[in-house]
């Protein structure tokens, strides 16, 4: 086992031109850096199992989370309990990098979530 950074670790594109690198890829967690640039946005969704941590390295998120609106400058983080639904966006002029913690892995425990009124 070696050390793990952006330039080593798996990466995948995402999104509207969004980056990611696993930097730790377990079944019961996974560590996520993501690089948003201004103006993307994830698709909003929950997870059955899944919680997660949102964790803002530069730039500010902007994560709804079951309606309520939170902008997370460098430094903050915030905690996404299973099965609420939420939607990080870059609402931004600067990208946004942030870790994504996941307990268990998140990817294939994904639902879609429209607001209320929304298809």
């Amino acid at each position: 086992m070696g050390t793990v950074s952006t330039g080593n670790a798996e990466h995948y594109t995402w999104g509207q031109g969004c980056d990611g690198w696993h930097l730790l890829a377990g079944d019961d967690l996974s560590v996520i850096e993501e690089r948003m640039p201004a103006g993307a946005q994830e698709v909003r969704h929950r997870h059955e199992r899944s919680r997660q941590f949102f964790y803002v390295l530069e730039g500010e998120l902007t994560l709804e989370l079951d309606g309520t609106v939170h902008r997370l400058p460098a430094g903050h983080g915030l905690h996404v309990p299973p099965g609420v639904a939420h939607q990080a966006r870059n609402e931004g002029r600067a990208d946004v990098r942030m870790l994504v913690v996941s307990s268990p892995r998140s990817h294939g425990d994904r639902m879609a979530a429209p607001l209320e009124g929304r298809s």
